[in-house]
């Protein structure tokens, strides 16, 4: 486990020595935003991929550059750092993907095929192959065309007589969204039993899921055939980077799906030498890393937030958790906007334009979130005062 000062330099690690940083950072070398006339900002927001998710630790910016200055045989790297990840997790295999949504592609891929090259070459072309994925309706989400990019059939369904009404001999595999668990009829441990009652495996996209860490090794136990992980979100591993673990030897189907392989559906999804290693080492410093540490301190930022709009007339506060992706403490502040003067769009603005830029959650209109889990330290009590002023705190 991390003393708090480790905890907290992994936890909001500052950038390796030559990038231009705002806020409370130094600047060394060139400032390659500056030049380039983009602008970072403080993130306050999480780990969304448009606004680049997470930071990366040190230790694993010294792993992409250790893995930049050596050649070595990519599928014998591939091996060695799926064993490794796979040994951390507990799992029978593990393989780095080019993100959660290339994992999406590359699982469907290893249920459709195999290992058959004549399969692994046609798809998306499944004449002859296993082709339809079973999914609850309330499961269906913007990311299921990774999936339906192997040329598969989604199977919606609501109920277990569904789901088993449903199976046949064309059925590849049944997929799960973890994060929509409370909303459907079939939960996980179920939805995992009746996969093996009838001997079709199961997918999990659990890609936001940590923290907590646990989850990590929770659904390959629970029996899921295939669960993804982002690696650039709480891992903080680089962002291009997921995790794809499970069985052995849907695992070894997926690696012959993807690249150095050519003629295959993932030939594109390409993860160098620079990504294997770097993530590798997120998930070593992150597991060797405490929940309750991470959340003591996410609180304490949270509360510095809430505690600098308190004095505000109208304002009112909650703090809080989603149940299962990005389980962070988020803070939620509403206003009287004919008191206050503003409306949310203009705070958002403001907070936006201003010096540091900050940006907040996206896509709420009735009110502002401020989630600090991806905030450096020191970033928390800036944005805190800046939310404040921009609502006209005393």
């Amino acid at each position: 486990m991390l003393n708090r000062r480790g905890f907290l330099g992994a936890l909001g690690a500052a950038p390796l020595a030559g990038v231009g940083v705002t806020g409370c950072g130094r600047r060394t070398g060139r400032d390659y935003f500056r030049e380039l006339g983009v602008r970072p900002f403080l993130n306050a927001a999480g780990t969304y991929t448009a606004l680049t998710a997470s930071l990366m630790p040190p230790e694993v910016m010294d792993a992409i550059l250790y893995a930049s200055r050596q050649y070595v045989v990519l599928d014998e790297l591939h091996d060695a750092v799926g064993k490794r990840i796979a040994e951390l997790l507990g799992c029978e295999a593990a393989m780095v993907t080019a993100g959660a949504a290339s994992a999406l592609t590359l699982g469907t891929a290893a249920c459709l095929t195999g290992t058959d090259p004549e399969k692994i070459r046609r798809l998306p072309d499944t004449t002859g192959m296993k082709n339809e994925v079973i999914i609850q309706k309330s499961h269906r989400f913007g990311y299921d065309h990774a999936i339906r990019d192997c040329g598969i059939k989604l199977i919606e369904v609501e109920t277990r007589e569904e789901i088993e009404n449903a199976i046949n001999d064309q059925t590849a595999m049944m997929f799960f969204l973890n994060t929509a668990d409370p909303r459907g009829k079939v939960h996980r441990e179920e939805f995992v039993e009746i996969g093996k009652k009838y001997g079709v495996p199961t997918f999990t996209d659990a890609a936001a899921d940590v923290p907590p860490r646990a989850n990590l090794t929770a659904y390959t136990r629970m029996g899921f055939d295939l669960v993804t992980f982002s690696g650039g979100k709480g891992i903080r591993g680089p962002q291009s980077a997921g995790l794809l673990l499970g069985r052995k030897d849907l695992i070894a189907a997926a690696r012959l799906n993807t690249s150095p392989h050519g003629d295959t559906i993932g030939r594109g999804m390409k993860v160098n030498k620079e990504e294997m290693l770097g993530m590798m080492v997120a998930l070593e410093i992150y597991l060797a890393q405490d929940d309750a540490e991470e959340r003591r301190e996410l609180d304490r930022r949270a509360r510095l937030i809430v505690d600098a709009v308190s004095s505000v007339p109208t304002v009112k506060t909650e703090i809080v958790v989603p149940e299962i992706a990005n389980h962070v403490p988020h803070v939620h502040i509403w206003w009287d906007e004919r008191q206050v003067g503003k409306t949310v769009p203009q705070v958002v603005k403001e907070l936006e334009d201003g010096e540091p830029s900050i940006r907040v959650t996206p896509g709420s209109k009735d009110h502002l979130i401020v989630n600090p889990w991806m905030l450096m330290p020191g970033e928390a009590e800036i944005v805190a005062r800046r939310v404040g002023e921009a609502l006209g705190a005393a």
